[in-house]
């Protein structure tokens, strides 16, 4: 931890406030490609609650260890404009010059206030400096980790939306797959497909496969795990899209689907839970 016992950063920010804040917004505009005024009235109201929260953190103990729980407020503070900045569509610079932008102004005024003792000046800029391309460094690694969220979150929302479970009948869900099915998406799967059961009270669940590209022992085994999990809920599955070259393959490579029903279309694997439900169809396909 390093302490500091002159106070010039304070004693700066404190009597320059308002011609340092608008030197830092000029800095920041110049260097911004997003001009609306919406962004630029965020951008001022960001600046303003920074520097005064700058201010009060070092004039209670000159403390320029950002980790310690004297900056935890303005950690926070950064941490707030980071992840609004990723959903704005901002770059980690872009983010990182919020901070960044107030250097030149601010060591500007630090020349002024010390420009007779060169030591002193020495001494405070490039103490000042380190701490400002640490909060800088802050920004820029908050910025990722909200990144990362928004993506993650983005993934796991395009998961569900490429597994809707669909009442076809009374007592009958259909759970069409598209693309690759992995462990993750697997989990999703049975999610979906379980408080489906809870919410409708069906019995049977057709699992169409029509538009999974390959099935390989891991694909098998996420399917036998669906069926066992529907099956503790209560209902049955019947696992529809099964094509020749899928057929093969699950014979070659020793899965055991005995236990379970599998037909070549989903309109099979409809008729054959339609006749399991005691459902009576017409030419009409209505029940009587």
């Amino acid at each position: 931890m390093t302490k500091f016992a002159t106070g010039h950063l304070a004693k700066v920010i404190q009597n320059n406030r308002d011609n340092l804040l608008a030197g830092w917004l000029e800095g920041m505009l110049s260097r911004s490609v997003r001009r609306d005024k919406a962004a630029e009235k965020d951008m001022a109201e960001q600046a303003a609650q920074f520097l005064d929260m700058l201010q009060a953190t070092v004039q209670k103990g000159q403390d320029y260890d950002i980790d310690t729980g004297a900056w935890s407020d303005v950690r926070s503070l950064l941490s707030g404009i980071s992840l609004a900045r990723v959903r704005q569509g901002f770059s980690p610079i872009e983010t990182a010059n919020f901070v960044f932008s107030l250097k030149e102004p601010l060591f500007a005024l630090l020349r002024k206030e010390l420009d007779k003792d060169p030591d002193a000046l020495v001494d405070e800029t490039a103490q000042t400096g380190t701490l400002f391309d640490r909060l800088g460094l802050f920004t820029i690694e908050e910025f990722q980790k909200g990144r990362e969220q928004i993506i993650l979150k983005q993934q796991q929302e395009l998961m569900e939306l490429s597994t809707p479970v669909v009442q076809l009948w009374k007592d009958v869900l259909a759970l069409p797959l598209i693309g690759t099915l992995d462990s993750a998406r697997t989990q999703v799967v049975m999610e979906s497909l379980l408080q489906k059961i809870v919410d409708t009270g069906a019995s049977i669940a057709i699992i169409d496969i029509t538009g999974v590209p390959t099935v390989d022992t891991l694909v098998a085994q996420h399917l036998l795990k669906t069926v066992a999990a529907a099956r503790l809920m209560g209902a049955d599955c019947i696992i529809s899209g099964i094509r020749p070259q899928i057929a093969q393959t699950i014979v070659h490579l020793g899965v055991n689907l005995e236990d379970v029903i599998t037909k070549a279309t989903l309109a099979d694997a409809f008729i054959v839970a339609l006749k399991r439900t005691g459902a009576t169809i017409t030419h009409a396909n209505q029940e009587q």
